[in-house]
């Protein structure tokens, strides 16, 4: 464990999109020291890691480097065990999203991190992005019960569609992604999810008979709150109001104003937000709108780097500070409960209880 403002020596394993974006956030940050990059397979390094070594086992570079924190990149049916073998010797953890790919192995995850002492960061990445911020805070000031009506849907091709098909192997986008938006849902009504309904369809011949790359969910809260989120992969999907982010309660509603232009497939079109628009449902005696809609400009919002520099500024702050993770592992742990409900559902055709 790292002493005082030593950098902390960071292993980055999963060297694709978000992997390499970490890598970066490290490099580019004088608190941490890359130790060790680890990737099953050959990579092309980005600009600004020329220089690190490249290994392609995990546990042997665990045990050679000993490092301060595990930065856990890699697809997510090896994040579990990734994530408990570095606390075990002696690491913190940053994983990405979805923590697990079972709630037993989400659960075992976070009982490692307590028997150990050791911090254990998920990569929900909108907590550090001030428009996500501003619109919870907005949508909660509203008051519930609340209506969340939340997508993404990516028109996905070439080696976008590849990856999509590599993390269909053992996880449908409604968990993948879908753990990102019911999070936010949950920041919002504070109030307890009970019933989870998800449907899906297979798309293409080249996704597995058993997986599905198209799903939806709605999620039922006690306090009278519902939600629904969808999403997509492949390249069948739709172009036409793939982003959708509308929260409504009986006082008005709150929402995302995309900005046009941008691949849906691309990391940095999903976090940009451009507008945020705060719709008052106040009426005056004649029966009209008191008030007109307000658009907050969120025009300098960071981009996908920056997001990510903000989310690893967060980890090194949660290992020097010693900052209390209980609930940042709950709600990792509570988001992804409802989401795998949802695939249960899916697969099972009926509604669970959660």
């Amino acid at each position: 464990m790292t002493q005082g403002d030593a950098p902390v020596r960071v292993m980055v394993a999963g060297l694709g999109n978000m992997g390499r974006s970490h890598a970066l956030a490290y490099a580019g940050n004088p608190g941490f020291e890359i130790v060790g990059l680890v990737d099953r397979e050959p990579v092309d390094l980005a600009d600004g890691l020329a220089g690190y070594g490249v290994r392609n086992d995990f546990h042997v570079a665990l045990g050679e480097l000993r490092p301060d924190l595990c930065a856990i990149a890699t697809y997510s049916d090896s994040h579990a065990d990734y994530a408990t073998a570095a606390m075990e010797a002696g690491s913190h953890v940053f994983v990405e999203k979805p923590l697990a790919t079972t709630l037993d192995d989400a659960q075992r995850v976070v009982d490692c991190a307590k028997a150990n002492g050791r911090k254990l960061v998920v990569g929900y990445i909108l907590r550090h992005h001030p428009s996500w911020v501003k619109l919870i805070a907005e949508a909660r000031a509203l008051g519930g019960p609340y209506v969340f009506r939340m997508n993404l849907n990516q028109q996905s091709s070439g080696p976008t569609w590849a990856t999509h098909k590599q993390l269909l192997r053992s996880t449908p986008p409604i968990v993948d992604c879908g753990v990102h938006y019911v999070d936010a849902m949950c920041q919002i009504t504070d109030a307890r999810p009970i019933q989870v309904h998800g449907i899906g369809v297979r798309l293409s011949d080249e996704v597995a008979e058993d997986m599905y790359n198209y799903g939806q969910l709605q999620v039922l809260f006690e306090d009278g709150s519902v939600g629904w989120y969808e999403a997509g992969w492949g390249p069948m999907m739709s172009e036409t109001a793939f982003f959708v982010k509308d929260i409504i309660s009986p006082n008005g509603s709150v929402s995302i104003v995309h900005k046009a232009g941008g691949a849906t497939d691309n990391y940095g079109t999903h976090t940009k937000t451009g507008i945020i628009r705060r719709h008052s449902a106040e009426t005056g005696t004649n029966g009209q709108f008191a008030r007109d809609d307000e658009d907050i400009d969120m025009a300098d919002e960071p981009d996908h780097q920056e997001l990510c520099d903000r989310e690893q500024a967060f980890v090194l702050k949660a290992i020097r500070a010693d900052l209390d993770l209980d609930r940042h592992m709950h709600d990792a742990v509570l988001s992804l409960r409802i989401c795998l409900a949802a695939d249960v559902s899916v697969r099972e055709r009926r509604a669970v209880a959660l």
